[in-house]
């Protein structure tokens, strides 16, 4: 089931996603015993990451219970101001007594001699965590209506789907890209695309027409959340 949940500015997307997404982890936590989700970078994505470790909900998540992983990364150096992990780092992770073995980052380009081997130990790393069923799949939305690193007309979008792909030539800088498949993607118990500003109102409009766009292509198996703010509405 897909609901629109519009927020006021993107400030507002960014502080509610983050309670959001500490309820439902410690939610997930309570229910299973173990939180697995996938966190996603951008201006939206990390904002709401920087709003959780500000929440005092934070402190109410057992943390050494959740997994975190990423929908897609850059494939640049470790410590690249490019990489989603390292915003990630920053915003969230390093205030958390989070295990160091619970984060599950994808492969650098100091580490892989190519994007394909860092998807491959990816893909290796998620099956034997037993191929998590995500419980939050956050994801941001580009003005192109792009998902993770999945592009609207790229091979890597139009092709078969697995775990993960290699991305090469992507459309946006920098070129080279690690990111998982819409198989996995929509394996979660919950899809979470969060989109703000006018910029994104033409990418809203046509994922939720499902007009053959990526965004349009994702769905959690239990639900979908479109956490937008009014900017981002207007050509709905």
């Amino acid at each position: 089931m897909r609901q629109v949940i519009v927020h006021a500015d993107a400030d507002a997307v960014a502080q509610a996603t983050g309670a959001r997404l500490l309820l439902a982890l410690g939610d997930a936590v309570a229910l299973r015993g173990r939180a697995d989700a996938v966190l996603t970078g951008g201006t939206v994505g990390i904002a709401l990451l920087e709003a959780a470790a500000a929440s005092p909900l934070a402190a109410t998540v057992d943390w050494t219970s959740v997994h975190v992983w990423w929908g897609d990364e850059r494939f640049v150096p470790t410590g690249d101001a490019d990489r989603n992990e390292g915003q990630a780092q920053q915003a969230l992770l390093h205030s958390l007594p989070l295990p160091e073995e619970n984060i599950h980052r994808m492969g650098a380009s100091d580490q892989f001699d190519s994007a394909e081997d860092a998807a491959a130990d990816y893909a290796r790393e998620i099956a034997e965590a037993g191929t998590p069923t995500w419980d939050v799949l956050l994801l941001g939305l580009g003005p192109d209506a792009h998902i993770a690193s999945l592009f609207p007309a790229h091979p890597v979008f139009t092709g078969p789907t697995a775990e993960t792909h290699a991305v090469h030539d992507s459309p946006k800088p920098p070129p080279t890209r690690v990111s998982l498949g819409l198989a996995s993607i929509n394996r979660a118990r919950e899809v979470w695309v969060v989109a703000a500003g006018e910029g994104k109102a033409d990418a809203v409009r046509d994922s939720l027409r499902r007009s053959g766009v990526p965004g349009g292509a994702v769905d959690g198996t239990e639900r979908t959340l479109w956490l937008v703010d009014v900017a981002a509405t207007t050509k709905v």
